[in-house]
């Protein structure tokens, strides 16, 4: 191990908290047209979801890994623990009938020494365990952090007909992505809040957000795509054997 990875790791150590993740890996899939789920395909060798799991088991931050996913898979995911040596995970749950309710499913099985919580979409799988580690590290910070990628396109607001009504500042935009990392104690506010009110949101953030939490941007690699249509497996595999990760 090198000086600089010896400092990382010493410096990492003393900034711990008790840190679960939460990998969400209930959906179907059915955009990517697969006979099976979307995570259980085969990149370069190794099932969507277990690369995310392997990622979050090399974090040095990371404590303990939650697994959502669809009913009837848990002794699947016993397997994976098995045969991938995924020691980290120690719960596994069936998801709800949204994304709101499967994260907070995943939410109540962490460990009550859980200081802080991450949400992670299996779909990630080419999250890199430093990028989690960064994430979780400003999450310590401002209680709230999320890993984003620069938006490099100029984008366009619509109109309801379709015609463009905005244009907004690109060197401001950032897309969402995963993990999430939050103060527990917040996520179980925004999370419950959000479930009494009703609301249905696209990602974790959002829940936070409309009760007023600032949540810090992490930029990470372009490359850290979700895998959502057929072609996502081949850039992805592409991207993995030309270590463009």
């Amino acid at each position: 191990m090198s000086f600089i990875k010896k400092i990382s790791k010493l410096l990492s150590t003393k900034q711990h908290k008790f840190t679960s993740a939460v990998i969400l890996a209930g959906g179907t899939g059915s955009r990517v047209g697969a006979e099976i789920p979307k995570q259980h395909l085969i990149i370069d060798g190794i099932e969507v979801v277990v690369r995310s799991m392997l990622a979050f088991e090399k974090s040095a931050l990371v404590d303990e890994i939650v697994i959502v996913c669809l009913n009837g898979e848990s002794e699947l995911y016993s397997q994976y623990k098995s045969k991938y040596g995924i020691s980290k995970l120690t719960a596994i749950t069936t998801g709800g009938n949204s994304r709101n309710e499967s994260a907070l499913k995943g939410f109540e099985s962490i460990s009550k020494k859980a200081k802080y919580v991450a949400i992670h979409d299996a779909a990630r799988c080419l999250t890199e365990p430093d990028e989690i580690d960064a994430v979780i590290r400003e999450a310590y910070k401002h209680r709230c952090a999320t890993a984003a990628m620069k938006c490099t396109d100029t984008v366009k607001i619509a109109d309801t007909n379709r015609f463009i009504s905005e244009t907004p500042d690109r060197s401001k935009l950032y897309l969402a992505a995963t993990p999430q990392v939050f103060d527990t104690k917040i996520y179980m506010t925004a999370a419950y809040s959000a479930k009494k009110d009703k609301v249905s949101v696209t990602d974790d953030n959002s829940m936070a957000e409309r009760l007023g939490f600032r949540i810090k941007l992490v930029e990470t690699r372009s490359t850290r795509m979700k895998i959502t249509h057929p072609d996502d497996i081949i850039i992805a595999e592409a991207i993995i054997k030309n270590n463009l990760s």
